[in-house]
């Protein structure tokens, strides 16, 4: 009985993810801050969650209603108007974007539609974990590639962490079918140049290989860096499929909407997995994302735009925790994009006593022993890398700075009570 009810191979072992594990270790500890998780603990701009209490007491019924099942009609309209602008072309609302349960069914859509039995997929690590698991349950095999800082040093940047160009290029092979890319970068918060992303572009185009291109931090991109759309590259936009997410653009990341843009024949694929699977995402939270975006675009090109205010709001919030860290015995990256800081934490294992924690890999143990002694609850990042290359995430830990002032105060006075006392 317990053989014939067995977990179907393709989902392995069924292992916990990082998330179900530290989600729990916060209910079991109550860490005084938690800066793992990727979400705000404040609240997002007025008129998003205003749009959503409108769309709730409305007076229009079939807003509680089921809408098209690829995207409600006004929000796949308003983000052709958004991304056409961006990429230099005009996008089909509806042949050209799909909406999704979050960018994680956009991924899992992409993923599933395009990767056969064998099918290889090159993965820039450390990833994001749902990647792996996503690319084996379709019956593909991932390759792995890892950024590696040029050097270990002081005052480091997301920019310092490179792809060995080489070693990219011997990845792909007759088998390769998607590369998937993610700028900028989780948790590093890279964001990679138009050169790097001129070598990946170019290497795609030779071997006729699909990209991926997860775009979720699109937004939060500190000076001078700029973001750059692969898709926007000679050649790239027949073989790229862009992801993007509300929850990010908009912090509201239990709304769970995200998208997807590329050409109709790679976008049929995508349709025929999301039409069986979740068919049809909220239609109250498209609505207001559609209307969110409407107040967006009226407002471009100046300061009160959210897409340009939420970088400028994050700003000091990074630099903050980044001295923080450093002044605390850790060696952070400094990040580029995105709201997440990795930080070498070595200097500190004199001061902690990891013997008690059993996990197999440094990062966890520090981690777990962090949290409970110092009250700040941070991601091991070996959890973003393939199995045989968990060694490179070992001597870092991931921490999150989109969160309150206060708490990022909060932060500061237990990381420096927690150094006093060692």
């Amino acid at each position: 009985m317990a053989e014939k009810f067995r977990l179907p191979a393709r989902y392995g072992a069924g292992e916990k993810s990082v998330w179900v594990e530290y989600i729990q270790l916060a209910a079991d500890y109550k860490p005084a801050v938690n800066l793992g998780q990727g979400f705000p603990d404040y609240h997002a701009p007025k008129h998003v969650t205003k749009a959503l209490a409108d769309i709730a007491l409305g007076d229009n019924p079939l807003l509680m209603q089921y809408t098209r099942g690829f995207g409600h009609p006004r929000l796949v309209q308003n983000l052709s108007k958004v991304y056409s602008p961006l990429i230099g072309r005009q996008l089909d609302p509806f042949n050209e974007i799909l909406v999704t349960s979050g960018a994680y069914e956009a991924l899992y859509s992409a993923i599933l539609g395009h990767v056969d039995t064998g099918d290889e997929v090159i993965v820039i690590e450390p990833f994001f974990d749902c990647y792996d698991f996503m690319i084996k349950c379709a019956g593909g095999v991932p390759k792995f590639i890892a950024l590696k800082p040029k050097t270990i040093k002081e005052n480091m940047t997301s920019a310092d962490w490179v792809l060995d160009e080489a070693e990219l290029a011997s990845l792909f092979t007759n088998r390769t079918k998607m590369l998937i890319l993610n700028t900028p970068h989780n948790p590093l918060g890279k964001v990679f140049t138009h050169e790097e992303l001129e070598i990946i572009a170019d290497l795609c185009k030779k071997h006729d290989v699909l990209c991926i291109s997860d775009e979720v931090y699109e937004w939060m991109v500190y000076e001078p860096h700029k973001h750059i759309r692969i898709a926007t590259l000679p050649g790239m936009w027949e073989r790229t499929i862009t992801i993007g997410s509300a929850g990010k653009t908009f912090s509201v990341t239990g709304w769970k909407i995200g998208w997807a843009y590329c050409p109709p024949n790679l976008m049929r694929n995508l349709q025929v997995v999301h039409q069986n699977c979740v068919y049809t995402c909220p239609t109250p939270t498209q609505e207001a994302v559609a209307r969110s975006f409407e107040v967006e675009m009226a407002r471009i090109g100046t300061p009160e735009c959210y897409f340009t205010s939420l970088a400028l709001e994050l700003l000091p919030k990074r630099d903050f925790l980044v001295r923080t860290l450093r002044e605390n015995g850790f060696n952070p990256t400094v990040p580029d994009g995105g709201y997440f800081v990795v930080a070498d934490w070595t200097k500190l294992g004199n001061k902690i006593d990891l013997s008690s924690e059993n996990d197999k890999y440094k990062d966890y143990r520090f981690t777990k022993k962090f949290a409970k002694e110092a009250g700040v609850l941070a991601i091991p990042p070996s959890a973003f890398y393939s199995e045989g290359h968990k060694s490179l995430g070992e001597n870092f830990a991931r921490f999150c700075f989109i969160k309150k002032d206060e708490n990022l105060a909060l932060t500061e006075k237990l990381l420096r009570e927690w150094n006093a006392k060692k």
